[in-house]
């Protein structure tokens, strides 16, 4: 069993996986303020929140988009289980080839990620992974990874709407009833929602017609399980995606640094 996890702009994925199963996703706030024995402190809490003894952890791998933060991290992880992680970056064994302007720039999260789909999907494959940024990933029928979208989270953009006019409140990201909504709160849960959905929609129609072909979608990210059923196109959802993809990375590279 690795301890991996996954270092976002908003929160911090921590999960406990090996070649059997998933035994836990969860999730804790990035804060630049905390040192790392804050952040061992979370760790160990949801290790033994979980009945996982330290004993049980045999190694450990980071993803970050935070750099700032790699090194609390590390340290965090080196306090409780007396190892030092891996850390996802150049030099890594991904076994993935990036068709891109600059693959050094592409975000190591997304790269996890799409090791991990086409594990489990045939190519083309996209991966929608939905946090504080929406990435949709392409990966075309070879398998390589030829590049994909960026768009603003759904919290940045309600956010967004909310704090720059003054009569539309924060609200909670419900699934919305119907998409004409009957009051204020109504209409901006099924615009986000909605809108959305169908922004993703007509966004998986163009990628497939450029690549030529239907393509496996497959969704991750905290809030992708509000925002997929009401997608027309078939999405599937696996919120420890980039765990699983953490642990083939995880087992790449322990091999070839023994062999």
């Amino acid at each position: 069993m690795i301890l991996a996890i996954d270092m976002g702009n908003t929160n911090i994925v921590i999960g406990a996986i090996d070649d059997k199963k998933t035994y836990f996703v969860e999730r804790v706030t990035t804060s630049h303020g905390k040192t790392d024995l804050e952040y061992a402190v979370n760790i160990k809490s949801i290790l033994e929140i979980h009945d996982i003894p330290v004993s049980a952890i045999e190694g450990g791998i980071i993803s970050s988009v935070v750099p700032p933060l790699n090194a609390a991290i590390t340290s965090a992880v080196k306090k409780i289980c007396g190892f030092k992680p891996m850390l996802v970056g150049s030099g890594m064994k991904t076994g993935l080839n990036i068709i891109m302007d600059n693959p050094k720039t592409v975000g190591s999260d997304m790269i996890v990620d799409m090791i991990a789909a086409q594990k489990s999907y045939p190519c083309p494959v996209i991966v929608i992974d939905m946090g504080t940024a929406t990435t949709m990933s392409v990966a075309d029928a070879s398998g390589n990874y030829i590049g994909g979208v960026i768009l603003p989270g759904l919290r940045v953009s309600l956010d967004s709407l909310s704090s720059k006019t003054a009569q539309l409140p924060h609200i909670s990201l419900d699934i919305p009833d119907h998409v004409i909504g009957k009051n204020t709160i109504d209409c901006m849960r099924s615009g986000i929602m909605y809108g959305s959905a169908a922004m993703i929609d007509g966004i998986i129609d163009r990628m497939e017609a450029e690549l030529g072909a239907p393509a496996s979608v497959v969704a991750t990210g905290g809030l992708a399980r509000f925002v997929t059923p009401l997608c027309r196109h078939k999405i599937s959802y696996e919120d420890d995606l980039l765990l699983k993809g953490l642990l083939i990375l995880y087992n790449k590279n322990r091999r070839s640094s023994l062999s």
